[in-house]
C-alpha cells in the first residue's frame, strides 16, 4: 500500500507553523508496513487542494489529510474532498451531538458555524476526536475512482491527531486485510553517537549501509549523530533480532562514541553512570549559565546524584565561591585551562561531592579574539578517587563560532557531559599535564 500525506494549511506554507505531523504519521505508517511515497503541503485553496488530490489518486492508494477541519471559512478540507468526488456532504448526528455537549460542558455558547465540523461526505465513516470538536473521516473511494483508494482525515492540531490515530490505524489494518496484503512489522532503533562526524561514521559503517534488511542510515541530530537501524519481519521479535545483531556490530566498530539507543540522551547516560558508582556530582559553570545543571536535573531522580550546582559568571564570584586565585584570573583570563582546573578543584573541596565538573568559555556572539575565539571553552573535572594516580582532567573544546549563542552553549554542555561520562569510566585523558 503506497501512502501519501497531504497537509492542508496556508500557515504551513508561510512558515508560521512547522509541519511535524507528516514526520510523525510516516513513522506510524512504517510500523504498519505502509510505505510513504509523498509528503505534500497545500494552502487553503479548493482548486489547489483538488489539483493535489488528482495527482495523489494517480500515484497513491492511501491518502492521509491533516488540517482544514475547523469551523472557519478557511477550513475547507471536508467540503473540497466531497466536491472532488462529486459527493454531497451530510451532517453526522453523533458528531453534532458531541460538539454541542462539549460547548455545554465548557459553559460556552456555540456558534452555528461549529456544526460545520460535523459534516462528512455521504458514505464516509467518522473518526472520533476525543480531545477536540473536529472529527475526521475514513472513506473508501474506489466506487468514485475505479481504483482501490482509501482516505483518512485528521485535524492539524498534533495532540488531537495523536489521540485519533489508533482509530485510523485500525482502519488501515482493515483495508490491508480486505486487500489481502500481508502486514509485515517494521521496527526501528536509533543509536546515538557523540564526538564523531556523520561522514566519518558513514565511512566506518559504509558496508553495513548497503544492507536491505535491516537498513542502516545516518542522521545528524543536535550536536550528535544518530544511526537508524530498521528491520521488517513477520513479528516484532523477528525484527528485533535482526536489529540486535546489526546494532551490536555497529557499536563494536565505534565503541568510543556510542552512548545509547532510542530515548537515551547524554544526560540520562551520565545519570546511569553516576548512580552505578553511587557518586554525587557538583557543577560550576560560567558560559553555559545553568544549562549544564538544567540538563543534569532534567532526568527524573536526579536528586540521587546532583549535589551542588553554581553559576559563577563573574570573576569575583569565581574567587569568592570557588576559591579561584585572583592572580590566576589576571595571568590567564577567565577562559583558560588554569581557571577551569581551579574551578573544579575549588568546587570539589568545599562541596563534599565525589566529582566536580566546571566549564568556562566564550559563547558569543561577542567577546572573542584571535587567541580566544567564540566557541572556545575549557572543561575541568576533579574527582576524589584517583585513576592511575590522577584525579584532575582538563579538556579544551572548540566549536564552530558561527553558530548562534544557544547552539554553542548546547555544544559546550554536550562536551561536558561526554567528558564526565569518560571520566566516570576511567577513559578520560587530559589535554593538559
Amino acid at each position: 500500500m503506497k501512502a501519501e500525506i497531504i497537509a492542508v494549511g496556508s500557515e504551513l506554507l508561510m512558515g508560521d507553523v512547522i509541519n511535524s505531523n507528516a514526520a510523525w504519521i510516516s513513522r506510524e505508517l512504517a510500523a504498519l508496513g505502509v510505505d510513504v511515497h509523498y509528503h505534500v503541503t497545500v494552502g487553503d485553496n479548493p482548486a489547489r487542494i483538488q489539483g493535489i488530490m488528482a495527482q495523489a489518486c494517480e500515484r497513491s492508494e492511501l491518502l492521509i489529510f491533516t488540517g482544514g477541519l475547523g469551523p472557519t471559512d478557511d477550513d475547507l478540507t471536508i467540503g473540497t474532498i466531497a466536491d472532488f468526488f462529486k459527493t454531497p456532504v451530510v451532517v453526522d448526528p453523533e458528531s453534532a451531538e458531541t460538539i454541542r455537549n462539549r460547548f455545554i460542558a465548557r459553559g460556552m455558547p456555540m456558534s452555528p458555524s461549529n456544526l460545520k465540523q460535523a459534516q462528512k461526505p455521504q458514505g464516509a465513516e467518522t473518526v472520533k476526536n476525543p480531545l477536540g470538536t473536529a472529527p475526521g473521516i475514513a472513506w473508501q473511494v474506489a466506487a468514485h475512482t475505479g481504483k482501490p483508494i482509501q482516505l483518512l482525515t485528521f485535524p492539524g492540531v498534533p495532540k488531537e491527531l495523536y489521540a485519533m490515530w489508533p482509530q485510523g490505524a485500525d482502519w488501515i489494518r482493515r483495508w490491508q486485510a480486505e486487500a489481502g496484503e500481508a502486514s509485515p512489522v517494521l521496527v526501528a532503533r536509533y543509536l546515538h553517537f557523540f564526538g564523531i562526524g556523520e561522514s566519518k561514521l558513514g565511512e566506518l559503517l559504509s558496508d553495513l549501509m548497503q544492507s536491505s534488511n535491516p537498513t542502516v542510515a545516518p542522521y545528524v541530530g543536535r550536536a550528535e549523530v544518530k544511526i537508524r537501524v530498521a528491520a521488517k519481519a513477520e513479528n516484532a521479535q523477528g525484527a528485533e533480532a535482526l536489529i540486535d545483531a546489526m546494532s551490536a556490530e555497529i557499536v563494536r566498530r565505534c565503541p568510543d562514541y556510542y552512548f545509547g539507543a532510542d530515548e537515551t540522551t547524554l544526560e540520562t547516560y551520565v545519570a546511569g553512570l553516576l548512580l552505578q558508582k553511587q557518586y554525587r556530582v557538583a557543577v560550576a559553570e560560567s558560559c553555559t549559565g545553568g544549562l549544564l545543571s538544567s540538563r543534569l536535573t532534567d532526568v527524573p531522580g536526579s536528586s540521587a546524584y546532583t549535589h551542588l550546582n553554581v553559576v559563577t559568571y563573574s570573576n569575583a564570584e569565581k574567587t569568592r565561591l570557588l576559591g579561584v586565585p585572583e592572580e590566576t584570573l589576571e595571568a590567564h583570563g577567565a577562559v583558560s585551562p588554569q581557571v577551569a582546573q581551579a574551578m573544579a578543584q575549588g568546587l570539589l573541596s568545599f562541596s563534599g561531592a565525589d566529582v566536580a565538573l566546571s566549564i568556562t568559555g566564550i559563547a558569543g556572539p561577542d567577546g572573542g579574539s584571535e587567541e580566544k575565539p567564540v566557541g572556545l571553552a575549557y572543561i575541568g573535572i576533579a574527582q576524589r578517587e584517583s585513576v592511575q594516580g590522577k584525579n584532575v582532567w582538563i579538556k579544551k573544546v572548540l566549536v564552530n563560532g558561527r553558530n548562534n549563542r544557544q547552539d554553542i552553549k548546547h555544544w559546550f554542555t554536550q562536551y561536558a557531559l561526554n567528558y564526565l561520562a569518560q571520566a566516570l569510566q576511567g577513559k578520560l585523558e587530559s589535554d593538559f599535564p
